[in-house]
C-alpha cells in the first residue's frame, strides 16, 4: 500500500529520535503529526520538516491526548502509524524514590501508550492494518540501582506491548517494541560526554530508518521485538 497521504503520529517529538522518527516518515510521503508539551521547540520542529504538524499536548493527561488525537484525525486523516515515543526517567535511589516518581513514569510510558493505542487503533482496525512502534530502552528487561521508577514503567510498557501485539495482530495491526541500548548522539549528550568517540553513540536517523522498516515488513514475517545499539556497545 502506498503510504502518500496516509498519517504517521509521533509522540514525544523532541530533537533526537522524535524528529528522526519524523522526518523519515515525511520523507516517505505520510502525513505526520508531532506531539509534545512545548509548543515553541515543537512547532520549530515542525516548520524544519515538510509535511509535519505540530500538536502541543501533554500525553499524561489522558483526556487532551485523546481530544488531540481526534483533532489529528479531522485534520490529516485516519492514523495508519503510531510511534510511542515519549518517555520520562527518574533517576534516584530506590529510598528516595516517591509514589509521584512512580505514578508520573506510568502516566507517561505506559498510560499514554494505552491511551493513544486504543484511539489509533480504531482507525486501523477499520481498515485492516496498521502498525503501533513502541520505542522502549534496556530498562524495560531489567532494573538498577538508581532506575526503580523507569524500569518498572519501561516493563510495565512492554507487557502492555506484548498484549497489544497478541490483541491486534491477528486483526491486521503489527504492534513491536523497539529496545534502545545506547546514548542518542545529540548535542547535548555531545556536551555532556565530550570524551567519548563517534562509535559510542546511536544515530537517530539510523533508529528511525530502521523503525520505518518494521512498518514495511510483511505480515507473514513480522518483528516484535528489535533490539538497537551501536556496534561497538558493550553489553
Amino acid at each position: 500500500m502506498s503510504s502518500q497521504g496516509r498519517v504517521c503520529v509521533v509522540t514525544g517529538a523532541g530533537p533526537g529520535n522524535g524528529r528522526a522518527f519524523a522526518a523519515k516518515f515525511a520523507a516517505e510521503g505520510y502525513r505526520v503529526a508531532m506531539l509534545a508539551r512545548r509548543e515553541g521547540p515543537l512547532q520549530e520542529l515542525a516548520d524544519a520538516i515538510e509535511g509535519a504538524h505540530a500538536y502541543a499536548v501533554d500525553v499524561t493527561d489522558a483526556q487532551a491526548l485523546k481530544q488531540t488525537l481526534s483533532q489529528i484525525r479531522t485534520d490529516l486523516g485516519p492514523v495508519s502509524i503510531l510511534v510511542h515515543n515519549a518517555g520520562s526517567a527518574v533517576i534516584k535511589p530506590f529510598m528516595d524514590l516517591s509514589v509521584a516518581d512512580l505514578s508520573g513514569a506510568f502516566a507517561t510510558n505506559t498510560q499514554a501508550l494505552l491511551v493513544a493505542g486504543q484511539i489509533v487503533a480504531e482507525d486501523m482496525l477499520a481498515a485492516g492494518a496498521g502498525c503501533i512502534v513502541v520505542i522502549g530502552a534496556t530498562a524495560s528487561t531489567r532494573g538498577g540501582v538508581a532506575t526503580g521508577a523507569f524500569a518498572a514503567a519501561k516493563a510495565g510498557q512492554r507487557s502492555l506491548a506484548q498484549t497489544m501485539a497478541k490483541s491486534l495482530g491477528p486483526q491486521g495491526i503489527h504492534v513491536c517494541h523497539v529496545i534502545i541500548d545506547g546514548v542518542i548522539d545529540i548535542p547535548r549528550t555531545r556536551e555532556m560526554l565530550p570524551d567519548k568517540p563517534d562509535e559510542f553513540f546511536l544515530r537517530a536517523d539510523r533508529i528511525a530508518d530502521a523503525v520505518y522498516g518494521l512498518c514495511e515488513q510483511d505480515r507473514s514475517a513480522w518483528t516484535f521485538e528489535l533490539d538497537l545499539r551501536p556496534f561497538a556497545e558493550s553489553w
